[in-house]
């Protein structure tokens, strides 16, 4: 996916998860599409600052870099969405370009689907649309139907857990 896509997809995710974790649809659920916005909207963009330096594709989208950004809440206490970003940024270079992306990276091996169209392509928007209304389909599954009360999780892991609205 291009540039463009990538923040489409940031603007609808942070519009869809604002909306999921706060329904309603009062002032609370535009506080929360902003609270989750800006951070969703950075992590989208993160992994393309590889094609200033690096190798595009393979230096910021694989695995590890994304365990940095799930870690970083964690470790820093702030931009707790920043990694859902990231992810979703990897999902649409995956399933909805051709190439894919090497997400075991220095194993140059890039993995995709069959599915994906040419960065170029005419229905490179329909596909970063199609794509975020699964991404958000998985996300309010996730949301709604996890049994959170009854799970065990560390101290931290629940705090986390509280912060997103769960």
């Amino acid at each position: 996916m291009n540039k463009k896509g990538h923040v489409m997809n940031g603007v609808l995710l942070s519009i869809g998860i604002g909306y999921i974790l706060e329904p309603a649809g009062t002032e609370a659920t535009f506080v929360k599409i902003l609270e989750v916005g800006l951070p969703i909207t950075l992590g989208a963009l993160f992994p393309d600052v590889d094609t200033e330096f690096g190798k595009h594709r393979k230096t910021l989208h694989n695995l590890p870099v994304l365990g940095l950004f799930v870690a970083f809440p964690y470790v820093f206490g702030n931009l707790e969405f920043v990694w859902i970003g990231v992810l979703t940024h990897y999902v649409l270079d995956v399933m909805g370009s051709k190439r894919g992306i090497a997400l075991f990276y220095p194993y140059s091996k890039e993995f995709g689907l069959p599915v994906g169209v040419a960065v170029k392509s005419d229905h490179a928007d329909l596909m970063t649309v199609v794509i975020t209304g699964i991404e958000l389909a998985v996300v309010a599954a996730i949301v709604f139907y996890t049994p959170w009360d009854t799970l065990q999780f560390g101290d931290s892991i629940q705090q986390g857990i509280q912060a997103l609205g769960v």
